[in-house]
């Protein structure tokens, strides 16, 4: 869908609260799984976006897999 719509911007939602340890929405995903699908999102982000992304906190409420997510998240969109 994204390659149909080709977007000129992306923006991200970033909510950490399907890590496994989050008891809010049962999806069970680990750091790795922020650090994925970041990943994809830059893909799309240079192909069609010039790179560019905007990404807001949304949320995560068990602190530590919020700041263990977060920082899998931002040291991908800062790495070049």
């Amino acid at each position: 869908a994204l390659e149909k719509f080709q977007p000129q911007m992306i923006f991200i939602s970033a909510g950490f609260d399907a890590h496994q340890d989050d008891e809010m929405a049962g999806l069970e995903l680990i750091e790795a799984d922020y650090d994925w699908v970041t990943h994809e999102i830059k893909k799309i982000a240079h192909r069609f976006a010039h790179g560019r992304i905007v990404s807001v906190l949304e949320g995560g409420y068990e602190l530590h897999s919020l700041a263990s997510s977060a920082l899998a998240h931002l040291r991908v969109l800062t790495e070049e």
